[in-house]
């Protein structure tokens, strides 16, 4: 039979089948992907194989199909720690917070270089407007043009005042969707709202550190009312990049790619080299400085193979 995986809690699985039948599954053995070493080998939104028990309630998942699409997520801290955040989805959700928490734009850069290497289309979601002055309304703006610039979508939404959220429920509607974010961004309290009756467990920001507090444990799909599916998983603290070759990085930023040619070298690392059309691009102000700081910090200090 196949099925597809709509929820991970570690060792077992939740499969459902074309009928929406549901079957709580172990695998079968181990399952490798060509290519891929990570601490989940089946993930939430994978198409599997499996097959039930004999005088057993539950099945066995024997193969995961090939995914059309995936986000990795590795540690900054916890180097050995790869995991698929999720796969087989039309697009992810990020959600961004200029206040409790505050949403780096280093983070949301290197979202969208892992979002980009694996095909992965991605719409900027800024939620908590109702905490805004004035002053740092004009700052979300600021930055949101920066991703405007670049052809990435941006929604704004508050869900405690329930603004927004139309458009956001039509850029959902009939899609597979993940949507990611920090801890305590309001990603448990948005799905609740976007599927009424879901209850999702919520908290706090802590006040002492201002990050929020891991609420969602395991990775889920969930229906959503007008079609297609909505996939949760754990927030993020930090996020590592992983799976791109250090030669490669530029073409996962946007702005980079299409001046690239321009180089006078075809080798042209982008740092300090004579003729480099995107170190002139930083000075001129064509590219955003912080964009290329990301690029920069990606290059020099972190492994980005798998």
């Amino acid at each position: 039979m196949t099925g597809r995986v709509i929820k991970s809690t570690g060792s077992w699985y939740i499969v459902e089948d074309e009928t929406e039948t549901r079957y709580e599954c172990r695998i079968k053995g181990k399952i490798r992907m060509k290519g891929l070493r990570t601490t989940n080998p089946v993930a939430v939104g994978d198409l599997v194989e499996f097959e039930k028990e004999p005088d057993q309630p539950t099945a066995v998942i024997s193969k995961v199909n090939e995914r059309f699409n995936y986000i990795l997520r590795k540690s900054i801290n916890q180097s050995h720690e790869v995991q698929i955040l999720a796969s087989n989805m039309d697009q992810a959700i990020l959600l961004v917070t200029l206040a409790q928490p505050r949403t780096s734009l280093g983070f949301i850069d290197r979202y969208l270089v892992s979002a980009e290497a694996f095909h992965v289309p991605v719409t900027l979601l800024f939620n908590k407007f109702d905490l805004y002055s004035e002053e740092n309304l004009e700052s979300v703006r600021e930055i949101e043009q920066i991703y405007i610039k670049l052809g990435y979508p941006v929604l704004e939404v508050s869900v405690l005042e329930n603004s927004g959220m139309d458009d956001l429920n039509a850029t959902l509607s009939n899609k597979i969707s993940l949507i990611s974010g920090h801890s305590g961004v309001g990603k448990s309290t948005l799905i609740n709202q976007l599927i009424p009756g879901l209850e999702l467990r919520t908290s706090e920001i802590s006040d002492a550190s201002e990050k929020g507090i891991h609420t969602t444990t395991f990775a889920e799909m969930f229906k959503f009312p007008s079609g297609g599916f909505i996939i949760d998983t754990p927030g993020i603290r930090e996020l590592g990049i992983i799976g791109i070759e250090k030669e490669e990085l530029g073409h996962y930023f946007r702005e980079m790619k299409a001046l690239m040619p321009k180089c006078r070298f075809h080798n042209c690392h982008h740092m300090h080299e004579p003729g480099c059309a995107i170190v002139e691009a930083v000075e001129t102000g064509d590219i955003e400085a912080s964009r290329y700081d990301t690029y920069c910090s990606i290059y020099l200090n972190r492994d980005t193979r798998v």
